[in-house]
């Protein structure tokens, strides 16, 4: 495994953190936005920007594990174990996330017979027959998970938040863009 700089991220997994975190935020607007619009053609044109979004984000996760898998991050900071508990289940819980709700996404369209074309060039497989009874039990969960994603990001960023202006312990430097001490 390769090591970071002891206290910090490499500057890949930082560009990915800062790169998913950008496109999750975005991709969760975008559908809130577009899913209660009247059938148009822009409700269509915002469709395909949300699943070639997804699909995107689906990408950049696969490559964040590998990158983790291949990289130590550094050692966690000095903190109750409670915290340490909290902020792994949570690192968990996102990652877990990351591949979930664009899964269930594809799934929900492969089901509901809408095919994904990758930027409208590259057609993707379906993951499930067309089913329109499954494609409305996928729906919710899609949308569920997409919360539930949301949520523990919001936690994620209190708790960074937390660290930074309540803690002062500087963890928040660890994943901040730029140089070290910067």
């Amino acid at each position: 495994m390769i090591s970071a700089h002891p206290n910090r991220y490499t500057s890949t997994a930082i560009a990915l953190h800062w790169l998913l975190a950008l496109g999750i935020l975005g991709v969760f607007s975008l559908g809130l936005y577009m899913a209660d619009l009247p059938f148009s053609p822009q409700r269509v044109k915002l469709y395909n920007w949300h699943k070639w979004a997804g699909v995107t984000i689906l990408a950049l996760s696969v490559f964040r594990l590998m990158w983790r898998l291949t990289h130590r991050p550094p050692a966690d900071a000095p903190m109750p174990g409670w915290q340490q508990r909290a902020a792994h289940l949570a690192h968990g819980g996102l990652y877990l996330l990351f591949f979930a709700v664009p899964m269930m996404g594809w799934a929900y369209s492969s089901a509901a017979g809408f095919p994904i074309v990758w930027f409208g060039v590259l057609p993707l497989p379906d993951l499930l027959p067309v089913d329109r009874e499954l494609a409305e039990v996928i729906k919710p969960v899609h949308g569920w998970l997409a919360w539930t994603l949301v949520v523990i990001a919001a936690l994620h960023v209190a708790a960074a938040l937390k660290h930074q202006l309540i803690d002062r312990d500087g963890l928040i430097a660890r994943m901040w863009p730029g140089r070290a001490g910067a």
